[in-house]
């Protein structure tokens, strides 16, 4: 499947909100499926038939690929809680390495198994789904900014301890992410989508960017350049996701990934970012799908509004588009009928 289908349907007017985790948790036991294989797939293609997609896109669960880590480790403390105070030891490596030789978590090998039900049961475009290099990284360290700012100021890991935490954690994180990737292709996904929602301005200091510092490219792109090339060996299309704050420069690096779809949050304003994405990349997004929960934040006739100036502005400008949302459309309990409003408003927006 070429670059030229996914270009098609954006020319064609598709939209397609983020939206499988809300049609999971109109389940009765949603915790049940997402270690479900079968199921979850079958969720992925009733979200897909209810947007009007072709495309099925998983569930954007970024807690999956930390819990695996510390399982394959052998490590425990608690998932969340749980924060490297000193570089893997060549023990943990060694047991690291021997796991990813075998089964990962329930939660993992569920979404595998979900992209490859969606392939055989479906005429659908089963898409995979993992959390970027980076952002893993800064789930496994309890102060991940300082590391990065101390490496932008010049200070090797072989100078400062702090360097040499973070880049061992981040060496892990590749390594894991990579193999996830590698299982998902071999299932069937025909486009992997990576969120990086941490590779942003909070995180990297836009002064030290544009004073010169390579450290976006070093602990940003370059973890994703070998995700990109393990796609583009494996003839599969990148759809890279950050709903971060960012500076221009971020998303002109992103494009060099060249990415077919390229996710961005709502403090970007897509039709201007659109000079700097080559037009090969479509642009997806980007509504705030952070505040659908809210009747206030951002009412439905704002997402009306905002749906039609997205359209019209990108159609004017001529750049490949998906209407969409910022990032996936979280289940809040309570909130259902006004979220489900907001979606069923991109689902029916037309520019004026």
């Amino acid at each position: 499947m070429n670059r030229s289908f996914y270009i098609d349907l954006a020319n064609r007017g598709l939209k397609m909100p983020m939206g499988t985790d809300i049609v999971l948790n109109e389940h009765p036991d949603p915790e049940a499926i997402r270690v479900d294989g079968q199921k979850l797939g079958e969720v992925m293609i009733e979200a897909a038939r209810r947007y009007r997609t072709p495309l099925a896109l998983p569930q954007m669960n970024l807690t999956l690929e930390k819990e695996a880590l510390l399982v394959l480790m052998g490590l425990d403390g608690g998932t969340g809680e749980f924060h490297f105070s000193a570089p893997p030891s060549a023990e943990v490596l060694a047991r690291f390495e021997a796991g990813l030789k075998g089964r990962l978590t329930p939660g993992c090998e569920a979404n595998i198994e979900a992209i490859a039900h969606v392939a055989r049961s479906s005429d659908l475009v089963p898409l995979g789904m993992c959390i970027g290099p980076f952002s893993l990284m800064t789930k496994l360290l309890a102060d991940p900014i300082m590391p990065v700012t101390l490496a932008g100021m010049g200070n090797t890991a072989a100078e400062n301890e702090e360097v040499a935490l973070m880049e061992a954690a981040l060496d892990v994180s590749t390594r894991l992410v990579l193999e996830i990737i590698d299982r998902q292709i071999k299932a069937g996904a025909k486009m992997i989508v990576i969120a990086e929602p941490a590779t942003n301005k909070v995180f990297f200091s836009p002064k030290l960017i544009r004073r010169g510092s390579d450290i976006f490219e070093r602990f940003a792109l370059a973890p994703n350049r070998k995700i990109a090339q393990l796609l583009k060996d494996n003839g599969v299309e990148l759809f890279f996701h950050c709903c971060g704050e960012l500076i221009d420069e971020m998303v002109t690096a992103f494009a060099s990934l060249d990415p077919a779809i390229l996710s961005l949050g709502s403090s970007r304003v897509l039709w201007q970012d659109a000079a700097l994405v080559p037009k090969t990349t479509i642009l997806y997004g980007n509504l705030p799908s952070k505040k659908f929960y809210s009747p206030t934040l951002f009412t439905r006739s704002q997402v009306s509004d905002s749906s039609r100036e997205l359209i019209a502005r990108m159609r004017e400008i001529g750049h490949p588009f998906i209407l969409g949302t910022e990032c996936d459309v979280l289940h809040v309990p309570g909130c259902e009928c006004t979220i489900q409003s907001k979606l069923d408003a991109i689902m029916e927006a037309v520019a004026v």
